[in-house]
């Protein structure tokens, strides 16, 4: 069983940055594959980034180049670092976690955050 706990929301101005943290508790947190996904109002939860067990990353075209995702496993906590944002990221943001390799669909991962909101202003 894995906890999660997202952090670090709020409301920034468009081209601002900011940066999530999602502190894990319970089993060892290297040895699954955390992802962020996003949900805007009226829109279904999609992908944003992954962070694998063995540490390959991959990221939704819409965020590439702008987003980085990272994991510190001593701290049992991933990050998600939010550069140059744009009205359209404003959505609530989520951690989630998996045990096994990379996935883009929200229906694969096992355990959730409650999501931490992001408001991007223009």
């Amino acid at each position: 069983q894995v906890q999660l706990v997202e952090s670090g929301g709020g409301l920034v101005q468009a081209g601002g940055s900011l940066t999530l943290s999602c502190a894990a508790s319970g089993r060892s947190f290297s040895r699954y594959t955390t992802g962020w996904f996003r949900q805007a109002p009226g829109k279904e939860r999609e992908f944003v980034a992954v962070f694998s067990w063995s540490g390959t990353t991959l990221y939704a075209d819409s965020v590439k180049d702008r987003f980085t995702i990272s994991r510190d496993n001593a701290k049992n906590t991933a990050y998600l670092q939010m550069n140059s944002l744009k009205p359209g990221d404003t959505a609530v943001y989520y951690c989630a976690a998996r045990y096994g390799g990379s996935r883009f669909e929200a229906y694969e991962y096992d355990y959730w955050g409650q999501g931490t909101q992001v408001t991007v202003s223009s």
